[in-house]
C-alpha cells in the first residue's frame, strides 16, 4: 500500500498537503491556508478531492476550507472538541478514533500546545505524522492556548512514534528554527550539518519538510530536553525535563 504526498505552498510560509491513496484514488488535504493553489494543483494533477482534514483552527490553516468544498465537495474532518470554532465539520474525530483515506489509516492524536483542540494525523503503515503547528521541523509550536506540560506530553506522545517516521509540518519555520537550535545546541554536529542543508535546499527553492522523528531527535532542541548530555550543557542536570523545554520555549518566544 502507498500513501504519495503533494506538497502545495500556500500564503507566506504554510504548507498544505495533498495525500493519496495510489490503490484507490481516494485523494485528501492537510489543512487548507488558501484554496486556490489546492485547487489548482488538484485540476493540474486531474485528480478528484475527497476529503479535507484540519489540524487547528487558526485562520492560516482554515481559511480556504469553505471555499475548497464549494469547489470539490469533499468532506471536512476536524476535532469534535473544537468543532464549535472550525468549518462546519461533516466527520468529527476524537483521540485514537481511525480514519480511512483509502486503504491507508489514520489514527487522530490528540496533540494540544499550540492550541487546545490541535490534531495530528498518523498514517502508521507509510510511517508519515501531518503534524500541523505542534511539532515542527527543529521546533515545535508556539502557546497561543496551552501550557508547557500540554506541549511537553504533546512532544513526548511524537517521541513514542517510530524513528523513521516522516514529519510533515505546518509552516516553512525550518532556517530560523535551526538558528534558535544552534544558539543552545553549539556543539551539535549533525545540526551544524543541517543548517547548512538547510541553506542549500532554500537557495534551490526546494521544501525542508518532511523531516524524519530520527533526525529530529539529533537535532531538534525541544526533542532533546530530557537527555543529560544536552541539559548538561545548558548547566541545567538538576532540572526536570519539562522544566527544561519550558526554560527553551520561553528563550525562544524571545529569540
Amino acid at each position: 500500500m502507498s500513501l504519495s504526498v503533494i506538497i502545495v505552498p500556500c500564503l507566506i510560509d504554510n504548507y498544505a498537503y495533498l495525500i493519496r491513496c495510489e490503490e484507490t484514488g481516494h485523494t485528501a488535504v492537510i489543512d487548507v491556508p488558501d484554496a486556490y493553489p489546492i485547487s489548482n494543483m488538484i485540476n493540474e494533477l486531474g485528480w478528484k478531492l475527497n476529503s479535507i482534514l484540519i489540524t487547528h483552527h487558526h485562520s492560516d490553516h482554515v481559511d480556504g476550507v469553505e471555499q475548497l468544498q464549494k469547489l470539490t465537495g469533499a468532506n471536512v474532518i476536524g476535532a469534535k472538541s473544537d468543532s464549535h470554532r472550525l468549518p462546519n465539520l461533516n466527520i468529527s474525530v476524537s483521540t485514537g478514533d481511525i480514519i480511512s483515506i483509502g486503504n491507508q489509516q489514520a489514527e487522530i492524536l490528540n496533540t494540544p500546545g499550540h492550541t487546545i483542540g490541535h490534531i495530528s494525523y498518523f498514517f502508521k503503515d507509510s510511517k508519515k505524522v501531518f503534524t500541523g503547528d505542534s511539532l515542527m521541523s527543529l521546533g515545535c509550536g508556539r502557546l497561543f492556548e496551552g501550557t508547557h506540560k500540554m506541549m511537553w506530553n504533546t512532544l513526548k506522545l511524537f517521541m513514542k512514534l517510530p524513528k523513521e517516521t516522516l514529519v510533515y509540518s505546518g509552516h516553512e519555520y525550518s532556517y530560523s528554527n535551526a538558528k534558535f537550535a544552534l544558539s543552545v545546541d553549539a556543539s551539535n554536529t549533525r545540526l551544524k550539518e543541517y543548517y547548512k542543508e538547510i541553506q542549500d535546499l532554500l537557495k534551490d527553492n526546494k521544501y525542508t519538510v518532511p523531516t524524519s522523528l530520527e533526525l529530529e531527535f539529533a537535532i531538534n532542541p525541544f526533542l532533546r530536553s530530557a537527555l543529560p548530555e544536552f541539559k548538561l550543557g545548558l548547566d541545567m542536570c538538576q532540572k526536570t525535563d519539562q522544566e527544561v523545554f519550558q526554560y527553551l520555549r520561553i528563550l525562544k518566544d524571545n529569540f
